[in-house]
């Protein structure tokens, strides 16, 4: 679970390449899945066209970067007019008044938490008269510009810590989780060896400049070691996180 404000700024990266694509600028939200379809990218060389990344297009999402697997995940939005409908709707959540069906103001959104293997948003922070509470995204009628419709009875889905949001969708990832994994096509696997194949084509023979780690802190590759196939496939195997550093960090 990631919030928004966590997202927003971090460097985007392709792990084909480790070259850095930009940084999120803003995410658009779509009110009609309640969910993040598109993260925005601010970059000087896109100042004339408007380039944004589909959620789905995304590998990860950690405390550093955004990584993608290459640049071709990258869209121009005015080639895409269900994203540029998306984006003109100006749905921000943060900052936008909360209101039940029956217009009673319950108070102020100052946050949301985004599932950050989905996009879908599990729910937001609120700041009412006395006191902050979290509310599940399941109590929302609507994600408005102006005003974010609730459910009558949203008071009984408050939360008192925003960690519960994620405790609460846990079952129903895990079911989400066991159907998706039946419909991975053929296609999707031969894209993901074309990708390694290609990573292991630009990196193999480079030399590293520094000593990279796992996730653990255990030594993976010495500096000065020039990068054979195996140990290309080695930190492959490690994740998306540890191919990046590799490209980051070897001789041009």
């Amino acid at each position: 679970m990631k919030t928004s404000t966590q997202i927003n700024s971090l460097p985007i990266i392709s792990i084909l390449d480790g070259n850095q694509v930009g940084k999120v600028k803003s995410l658009v939200i779509n009110p009609d899945k309640g969910s993040v379809d598109f993260l925005m990218i601010d970059h000087e060389e896109f100042q004339v066209s408007v380039k944004a990344i589909p959620f789905k297009k995304v590998v990860g999402i950690g405390e550093y970067a955004v990584t993608i697997d290459s640049e071709n995940a990258v869209i121009d939005l005015n080639e895409i007019p269900i994203a540029n409908q998306l984006v003109n709707k100006k749905i921000k959540i943060t900052g936008t008044k909360v209101m039940t069906r029956k217009g009673e103001l319950i108070g102020e959104a100052i946050e949301y938490f985004i599932d950050q293997e989905t996009g879908h948003i599990l729910g937001m922070q609120l700041k009412l008269t006395d006191k902050e509470v979290a509310l599940p995204s399941e109590s929302v009628v609507t994600f408005g510009k102006d005003i974010i419709i609730v459910k009558e009875d949203a008071a009984s889905y408050f939360l008192n810590s925003v960690e519960e949001l994620e405790g609460k969708n846990v079952t129903d990832e895990l079911a989400e989780a066991y159907s998706d994994s039946s419909a991975v096509t053929v296609a999707e696997d031969e894209e993901i060896t074309s990708l390694k194949e290609k990573q292991i084509e630009l990196l193999i023979g480079k030399k590293l400049t520094k000593d990279i780690y796992d996730k653990e802190g255990v030594l993976l590759f010495s500096e000065g070691t020039y990068l054979t196939a195996e140990q290309i496939q080695k930190a492959q195997a490690e994740g998306p996180s540890i191919v990046v550093e590799l490209s980051m960090n070897v001789e041009a």
